[in-house]
């Protein structure tokens, strides 16, 4: 089997969402297609491959093809077509697929947030997600999903069996990159972090529901200042991490006029020793959003024994199971119903919960993933030969 692979999503030197998902699944093909001498793989780039990316061997290379600006319009359909009997079938880990294709294809898709809350997108990014997603979702053979929730809204939004959408989870890092506690204060320290706290990691952006986080706090911080007195315990904080992303106004201003704004940190993109430090001394974690395909920060807190409280809709009851608090995203005083539980577990309790955690983490791992992917491909390129 001859695979073809749209490499340039995982070809980047700074990852975050979907270029991790398309740069750890191209690794873990890597390593299963390794000792596979019946399967040869082309990694396809508009630009010479990151260092990081898999070494070439006897099945694994790279071929550069341009130009990069017109990648998914016009120098990949046309790679494919003047070269097709090289390959047997094509995998794209991102959103959009080549517009022409004589090569079968499988797409993979994140969420569809695009179509449940238009306005809260750049109109040219939401008219570019709507069309080129529909176009790669309706002409592949298979559709690669990072949930059943969004593998349900596939299905739904564009009329695919069940059956031609598969799942292929997310998964942390298989080692816990703890940081050392002194290194863990000096980082807490310098950010301004002076007492216990709650943690969001993820871009500022509408969808992630963070003004209504920032009320639900404002309650929860007024109820423990009556509850313990504002002398006797360390103040709460809220830990707001991360890039500020598209349509982020609305969110800076809400939390710069919140009467408790001098207890909400806002560090900025944090790297991944930071947001290590942050998770493994946070009181909670906390991913309220509106709408997630999946949900990485819940999984990473649960890595570090930290409580996540999330959402109630879309995937995130399917990525924490039984270890996470699930709240209204929608109800400000469930929200902070969930986060005062939180705050106030007792020990035993936290404790169950992170064991429910470590049962959880074990159902996401790269190298599963991978393979329900190279299964897939190799179905539709079995099927391709037949017909």
């Amino acid at each position: 089997m001859r695979i073809a692979i749209d490499g340039n999503e995982a070809n980047v030197s700074n990852r975050v969402g979907s270029n991790v998902y398309a740069y750890q699944l191209i690794s873990a093909l890597a390593q299963l297609t390794r000792h596979r001498p019946d399967i040869e793989v082309t990694v396809l780039l508009a630009d010479t491959p990151q260092s990081d990316l898999p070494q070439p061997g006897p099945n694994w290379q790279y071929e550069v093809v341009g130009p990069h600006p017109l990648w998914t319009q016009l120098a990949l359909p046309w790679h494919l077509f003047t070269h097709a009997p090289r390959y047997d079938v094509l995998f794209t880990p991102g959103h959009y697929a080549p517009r022409l294709s004589v090569v079968p294809y499988v797409s993979s898709v994140m969420d569809l947030a695009f179509l449940e809350f238009p306005t809260q997108f750049k109109r040219r990014d939401y008219i570019q997600l709507k069309h080129w997603t529909a176009y790669s979702v309706r002409h592949a053979q298979r559709v690669v999903a990072i949930s059943q929730a969004t593998k349900k809204d596939v299905v739904k939004q564009y009329r695919r069996r069940a059956k031609e959408v598969v799942v292929a989870y997310p998964a942390t890092t298989s080692q816990v990159a703890k940081v050392p506690l002194t290194r863990s204060k000096a980082i807490l320290k310098a950010m301004g972090i002076t007492g216990p706290y709650l943690l969001y990691v993820g871009t500022l952006q509408p969808r992630k529901n963070l003004e209504r986080l920032v009320a639900a706090f404002e309650k929860l911080a007024t109820r423990l200042d009556h509850e313990v007195g504002r002398s006797s315990q360390p103040q709460l904080q809220l830990v707001i991490a991360g890039k500020v992303g598209w349509l982020a106004d609305g969110i800076l201003a809400r939390i710069n006029e919140s009467p408790y704004r001098s207890r909400i940190v806002l560090p900025g993109f944090i790297d991944d020793q930071a947001k290590a430090a942050l998770y493994q001394t946070a009181t909670a974690s906390v991913l309220v959003g509106l709408y997630e395909g999946f949900g990485m920060p819940p999984l990473e807190a649960m890595q570090f024994g930290t409580v996540p409280v999330v959402s109630n809709t879309t995937s995130l009851p399917e990525v924490v199971g039984q270890a996470g608090i699930l709240v209204d995203p929608l109800d400000i005083n469930d929200i902070a119903r969930g986060l005062y539980q939180a705050v106030t577990l007792r020990a035993s309790e936290r404790l169950r919960l992170q064991r429910l955690a470590r049962q959880q983490l074990r159902k996401f791992d790269w190298s599963s993933s991978a393979a329900v992917v190279l299964q897939t491909l190799e179905e539709v390129a079995t099927s391709a030969k037949k017909s």
